[in-house]
């Protein structure tokens, strides 16, 4: 497949999305801090804030690979501009709600599964635009600067969030990610995101239908050992992180006695932490072979996890420490990885690989999210982190010696896209 030539200014037209969509990730931080908070003030439960995770978690897994073959056969601009919308709407009668003072949790749980539907087309449309609108050899950069910006929000959002809680009502926390959805889409309405080129049929071969092609990503990835693997692995991991940051606002409150600001002050550390790894990535460029640096960050931070499960109740610089720890390990593990595979997938696939590795990796997270909360109850604040992490330093140690993940940069495309589309 030859190469779209990408105009000289790509770089204005990319980045100048980038930002717009860097504004609306602060407001939905922003979003998410406030309504965690409001959960944990009002109900005080792991069982609550784990439904709450489950109900934003659910519609991205099960709409992934729906939402991934929309991306690849529809217009990912107006992908991008509906989704954002969407999001938008569902916010402000949230808003409504807090402010009309009929606001029931399960008000939370059911417009943060709206929400989450908006993302799960969002994502894929964004990912996969990406390797179109950017050079091949700058993709590492961008995916750099990616997780500068994610890191910079996780500065940012928490100790903004926590001074707002303070000051503002939750109505208008919630009208502030209004306001930065319309910044990210702005953008959107001025610049085109390119297509990729799709398969060309003979006239006498019919369309292949919208199953037909999701089922073609499913082929994809089960053709491609490696990612595969890692899907699985994935999976795993998720199922064992996922509850650890729904239970860090009781961890923070009921066992080290903690309040907002220092609830905040931990997702900064994180950030701090993912901007260092990400210069430090940048730097050193990790090892020859991608995915022994992302088995390494994976190891490094199940320490992070473990330290936290050990630090007595009067110790939370350890905590923060942890934190950090992990932040720092965040762009070892996952940068290396996207940036591969925005590399080696076929662009008009990207869509619906992208979508079904991500569906994957969170297809468990609703289980362990169910397990965790009464666990949690019913023992201590620490049980979890102490499970996750044994667990991840297991799977981290453990697939240095499975081949298909180890060699993921070789065992790539063994069945080409244009093959796995056939009927």
């Amino acid at each position: 497949m030859m190469e779209e030539t990408l105009p000289k200014n790509w770089a204005v037209r990319f980045f100048t999305i980038f930002t717009g969509q860097a504004f609306s990730l602060f407001g939905s931080s922003l979003v998410q801090f406030a309504l965690i908070w409001y959960l944990t003030q009002k109900t005080g439960s792991a069982t609550v804030l784990a439904t709450a995770s489950l109900f934003a978690m659910l519609p991205q897994i099960l709409l992934g690979p729906i939402a991934g073959t929309v991306v690849d056969r529809g217009n990912r601009r107006l992908i991008m501009i509906f989704s954002d919308a969407t999001i938008a709407i569902f916010t402000l009668l949230l808003a409504y709600l807090f402010w009309s003072g009929k606001v029931e949790i399960w008000h939370i749980y059911l417009i943060s599964a709206i929400r989450s539907a908006g993302g799960a087309f969002h994502y894929p449309a964004m990912s996969a635009s990406t390797s179109l609108m950017v050079p091949k050899e700058q993709l590492s950069r961008v995916s750099g600067a990616n997780q500068t910006m994610q890191g910079l929000v996780s500065i940012v959002a928490p100790p903004v969030g926590a001074l707002l809680v303070a000051v503002m009502a939750t109505e208008n926390m919630l009208m502030i990610d209004v306001v930065t959805a319309v910044m990210g889409i702005t953008p959107l309405l001025f610049y085109s995101v390119p297509q990729p080129k799709q398969e060309e049929h003979h006239e006498s071969a019919p369309k292949k239908s919208f199953m037909q092609d999701m089922g073609a990503g499913v082929k994809y990835m089960v053709s491609w050992p490696g990612l595969l693997m890692m899907g699985l692995m994935a999976t795993m991991l998720n199922f064992l992180l996922g509850p650890t940051t729904a239970l860090t606002p009781l961890l923070v409150t009921k066992y080290f006695g903690k309040g907002a600001l220092e609830l905040g002050s931990l997702d900064s550390f994180f950030g701090v932490g993912m901007i260092a790894g990400g210069i430090t990535l940048s730097v050193w460029g990790g090892f020859k072979k991608k995915i022994m640096t992302s088995l390494s960050g994976i190891i490094m931070f199940s320490f992070a996890i473990l330290a936290i499960a050990i630090a007595p109740a009067d110790k939370f610089w350890v905590m923060v420490a942890g934190m950090f720890l992990i932040g720092f390990m965040m762009p070892m593990a996952n940068g290396p990885i996207h940036a591969l595979f925005q590399t080696l997938i076929e662009p008009n696939m990207q869509g619906r690989v992208m979508s079904l590795v991500s569906s994957v990796a969170q297809a468990m997270m609703p289980l362990s999210l169910i397990m965790a909360g009464p666990i949690t109850d019913a023992t201590s604040y620490q049980t979890w982190f102490w499970i996750a992490g044994i667990l991840n330093l297991v799977i981290g140690v453990g697939s240095f010696f499975i081949p298909a993940i180890i060699n993921i940069e070789k065992n790539h495309g063994q069945i080409k896209a244009s093959e796995t589309t056939k009927s």
